[in-house]
């Protein structure tokens, strides 16, 4: 896997992914940025966030869960000091659906956060990350 990073102007940077899809990061203006995009910190919760929707999502498709929307809300909490690695996050997860099963619901955000979501793994050892779910539709 390979990503390519590139200095667009002041804070703002193109990251070019090798499966060939290109996003924008930018800064605050405090820091020389013109806040046009996300914040790279942001995009680590933006990356969490999708590996864990995508697992889910797989997980109950799997289990002939008829899944119609996954939402994920995630709060986190920075370290005060430089670096400000995060120290907490929550993840908030919302599954719509129809005739879901919560013990299918409940073990497949389970398995995504401990088990199969890989930055969530990279995460752990240093970030303590808690979530719940809730189901709608039913």
């Amino acid at each position: 896997m390979q990503v390519r990073i590139k200095w667009l102007s002041q804070r703002s940077f193109q990251a070019e992914t090798g499966s060939g899809h290109t996003l924008v990061m930018d800064g605050p203006p405090e820091h020389g940025g013109q806040n046009l995009a996300a914040r790279p910190i942001e995009m680590v919760l933006v990356g969490l966030g999708g590996c864990s929707a995508f697992d889910v999502v797989e997980i109950l498709e799997k289990s002939r869960q008829k899944v119609e929307d996954c939402q994920i809300e995630i709060d986190a909490q920075r370290a005060d000091e430089v670096p400000a690695v995060f120290t907490t996050i929550h993840m908030h997860f919302i599954i719509a659906g129809q005739e879901l099963n919560e013990k299918q619901v409940k073990r497949a955000v389970e398995l995504s956060v401990d088990k199969y979501c890989s930055v969530a793994k990279m995460m752990r050892p240093n970030v303590s990350i808690t979530f719940d779910y809730e189901m709608t539709g039913n």
